[in-house]
């Protein structure tokens, strides 16, 4: 290992060797450095041996007390640093990904996995929206803005942080005003989008390949979309599947007028019903002529809290089991997409799938789990960062006479409570 070069940024020194890339080190690892940094100051770290380990972010007043943004000890973290790193996350969208030719509203930076920790932006059509994760990111914020606008000199930037975040990093955010509510275009299909709402922008951009891919699935069926938020899934299934039917429940009357309001934009016949999806789907008549050929779920984040994963857990498979009874009787074949919507990681990331898999299993013995994809290519998630991955390649069947079937992982969605958290969409094909 190189030794550190004598430069004027403080020094910090672990009390580990430094043998992983992941790019937090939290505070338990690190030794208290005397004069202590102010939260956001950009630091040299060294290991324990005074070897040279990277350059990043120091703050100790956060569980993850340093965020390291490079390893490479001719690599200066100065402004030129943000201007390649920002460069490169535009490029990658723009010129290899070529976003801006099926929509103008995705994840622009993605935090670790463009190398820039602590920071997220999305793209809503002429709007830029910055979250700050992190005390040093906010510090770099003038300096973010100026990056952005040299790639999109005609935005609006909207930058926030949420209050947990700004008390976990001992940082303070004035809440800025609300930009102008916009319409952005995917796939030929147009929704609303009003960043800085209560419902953050109304629109999810992380799940736009998965949209596509339903809409593959319902020409001339009947479509029931839970929990539809926005309407995103139901809209694309009904003007580029040509579904025959939509209907969408959620229980936010807010929301739902959201999705009226995009269905009349894209003149998209759906009826909407304000309910609670499990006295709904409880009540649902036992009746064939009313029950649906494909069945989207996709519920929203049900805790925070470690210690209520595995209770959130069983009301994500008590819905999964009473989302399948609203599909057709066999004669023909029916699908249910599911989705797991993000969580932190003391459940395995195997756990939730597999359970999702036997309730499926055990409620039709017959059914085929013909696809397992996570959201969409970009944003993506750093290598060394486990905490921004979402599914095995592969995983295999489970039952008698199963079929064996392989997931495609594509990337990570986007985050709600920390950068790496992720969503999964899982879909049966219930075949007679």
């Amino acid at each position: 290992m190189k030794d550190h070069p004598p430069g004027p940024l403080p020094v910090v020194q672990l009390k580990i060797e430094r043998r992983s890339n992941h790019p937090w080190i939290y505070q338990k690892m690190v030794e208290r450095p005397e004069p202590k940094p102010k939260p956001g100051s950009i630091v040299e770290i060294v290991d324990r041996n005074g070897d040279y380990a990277g350059r990043g972010f120091y703050n100790g007043h956060s569980r993850i007390t340093l965020r390291v943004l490079t390893a490479d000890v001719e690599e200066q973290v100065d402004e030129a640093f943000f201007e390649r790193r920002i460069g490169a996350a535009v490029s990658l969208r723009r010129d290899l990904l070529k976003l801006d030719a099926v929509t103008d509203a995705y994840r622009l930076i993605h935090s670790e996995g463009d190398g820039l920790s602590g920071l997220v932006v999305d793209r809503f059509a002429n709007t830029l929206v910055i979250e700050f994760f992190a005390a040093g990111m906010y510090k770099q914020r003038e300096l973010i803005r100026r990056c952005l606008l040299e790639h999109f000199p005609d935005a609006e930037i909207y930058a926030y942080a949420e209050s947990h975040v700004q008390k976990q990093e001992s940082f303070d955010c004035a809440v800025p005003p609300m930009p102008a509510p916009t319409v952005i275009h995917e796939h030929g299909v147009q929704f609303h989008a009003a960043p800085g709402s209560k419902h953050k922008t109304g629109f999810f951009v992380d799940q736009r390949d998965n949209r596509k891919t339903l809409a593959e699935f319902c020409a001339g069926k009947r479509v029931l979309d839970l929990c539809c938020n926005s309407g995103g899934f139901g809209i694309t299934a009904k003007t580029i599947g040509g579904a025959s039917e939509v209907v969408g429940v959620d229980l936010d009357e807010g929301i739902l007028e959201i999705a009226e309001k995009n269905a009349y934009l894209n003149k998209a016949r759906i009826r909407f019903v304000q309910a609670d999806i499990f006295h709904w789907l409880r009540d649902f008549p036992n009746n064939r002529a009313e029950k649906f050929d494909v069945v989207i779920l996709d519920p929203a984040k049900m805790t925070r809290d470690r210690e209520q994963v595995i209770p959130a857990l069983k009301k994500y498979l008590d819905m999964n089991k009473l989302a399948m009874g609203a599909l057709q009787a066999r004669r023909h074949p029916a699908d249910l997409f599911l989705h797991r919507p993000g969580q932190r990681r003391p459940v395995p990331r195997h756990v939730a799938p597999r359970r999702v898999l036997r309730r499926a299993q055990r409620a039709d013995p017959q059914g085929d789990r013909s696809r397992c994809r996570s959201p969409v290519a970009c944003p993506r998630a750093g290598k060394s960062l486990p905490e921004g991955r979402v599914l095995p390649r592969r995983l295999s069947g489970c039952g008698a006479g199963a079929v064996p079937w392989s997931g495609q992982r594509i990337g990570v969605l986007r985050n709600e409570t920390f950068p790496g958290e992720s969503a999964t969409a899982i879909s049966f094909r219930i075949i007679t």
